[in-house]
């Protein structure tokens, strides 16, 4: 067999261990729906939901910090090049550590721009803002987090990466149960649980690149003159990653403060839902990280060989697990929202709207592997580009027009946005193939 034909076994040592790793994600989602949907109003899921989205858009918008990251990261592992992925990372880490003291300087206009921008009620807005106050400082842990992770994750070190993440996510549910089960906390207890875990992950992180080379010299690199001139390139990525980040998240944002409009159980019930998605996107992100380092590697061998039989490979498990989630939802739909909250209220309604969240894994697939070929390739400018459509020229105008809808509208407006990310990223993907050309 080539020695640059990629076969199904390398990518599931690749994906599996991050499958695993991104499952826990929203498993951890899903405890802390479940711990504060059991308690006695819906204002604290309402609470969480709220809180859980403003970190979000503050945390996960700086998300290219992992995506960018592995992208330079699979490349310069593809040339062989160890002195280039190691000034990549503490590139990214001296990003991470800028942008972490600025969201602690500014955590009150953050959290008070937030709160004023979603209409919901005054029980809501009062515990997110508990929720906030506590989580704001893990800025640093979880930004750091994100950098470490994507150098793993482009080096082929999927299982560190899953130790990592593993750590940090046990950690939490087992604090989010201790606090709010045991020490009868709240979503105060949910926040200082997220903050605790983040900072355990950070110190295993540390340990583990220490086992991949990283000393004091590696440090030093990353100041020379050589270096910094050299990290114009992987600001630009950054910079267009986070664009795009950003971009995504506003739209489910969006999506999420036109619920709360409708009310708490509205609220209650599109968050449970989004669960149903969440879970799907991290599952799907497990071939997407596959399909990232080999895109790069690819890339950065010059092999259209290996480049080719990646997407063919990444895609076909992408495509069957959308269709299992599908089918799964179809079958146990209601009892998933049952086991996720008690309130009678956010079951009958979460209920009526379960037909969209059936067909959204089977919309979504395409922009997650495709997101997988334009970060491995460091492709960030059409990224933006596609993001910058699919949310301006199709989510917005799809969102005004199906108001008269409802909520039904709401949920249909986010199909269209996901199934036109994937229509759009498709346009770039001949050119994507050439950069792998000799």
């Amino acid at each position: 067999m080539s020695n640059h034909t990629v076969t199904h076994r390398q990518v599931w040592q690749i994906a599996g261990p991050m499958i695993i790793a991104n499952i826990t994600t929203p498993l951890l989602g899903l405890v802390d729906t479940a711990m504060v949907g059991h308690l006695s109003s819906a204002h604290y899921l309402g609470a969480v939901a709220i809180g859980s989205m403003i970190f979000t858009f503050v945390f996960w918008g700086f998300g290219f910090l992992r995506m960018s990251t592995t992208g330079l990261t699979s490349q310069a592992y593809g040339e062989n090049n160890t002195h280039k992925m190691q000034a990549i990372l503490m590139q990214s880490a001296w990003l991470a550590l800028l942008i972490a003291v600025l969201l602690l300087l500014f955590q009150v206009p953050i959290i008070r721009m937030a709160l004023q921008l979603i209409d919901s009620s005054q029980e809501v807005e009062h515990y997110a803002a508990i929720y906030f106050n506590i989580r704001i400082w893990s800025a640093p842990a979880t930004l750091l987090n994100y950098a470490i992770l994507g150098w793993l994750i482009g080096r082929e070190a999927s299982r560190a990466a899953l130790l990592m993440v593993l750590v940090i996510n046990i950690i939490n549910i087992v604090l989010d149960a201790l606090f709010v089960l045991g020490f009868g906390l709240n979503v105060d207890g949910v926040a200082l649980a997220s903050v605790i875990a983040e900072y355990g992950g950070l110190l295993v992180g540390i340990l583990l690149l220490k086992q991949y080379g990283f000393s004091k010299d590696s440090f030093r690199l990353s100041l020379t003159k050589q270096i910094l001139q050299s990290s114009h390139r992987g600001l630009h990525v950054h910079g267009n990653v986070m664009i795009r980040t950003f971009l995504l998240i506003s739209c489910f944002a969006l999506f999420t403060t036109q619920g709360a409009r409708q009310g708490d159980t509205v609220l209650a019930a599109n968050s449970v839902l989004l669960n149903f998605i969440t879970f799907m996107a991290f599952v799907l992100d497990g071939f997407a990280n596959a399909t990232e380092v080999l895109t790069g590697k690819s890339i950065g061998r010059r092999s259209p060989e290996m480049l080719k039989s990646s997407l063919n490979i990444t895609g076909f498990w992408s495509v069957l697990m959308a269709a299992s989630f599908s089918l799964v939802y179809l079958l146990f739909g209601e009892k998933i929202i049952r086991a996720l909250t008690s309130i009678d209220a956010v079951i009958d309604y979460a209920n009526n709207y379960l037909v969209w969240v059936i067909i959204a894994p089977l919309l979504a697939v395409w922009s997650y592997l495709l997101d997988g070929v334009f970060i491995g390739a460091t492709r960030s400018r059409e990224m933006r580009n596609t993001m910058l459509f699919s949310a301006l020229c199709c989510y917005l105008p799809a969102f005004y027009l199906l108001q008269v809808f409802g909520n039904h509208g709401l949920w249909a407006a986010l199909m269209i946005f996901l199934a036109a990310r994937g229509l759009s990223q498709s346009v770039y993907l001949r050119q994507i193939l050439r950069l792998a050309d000799p």
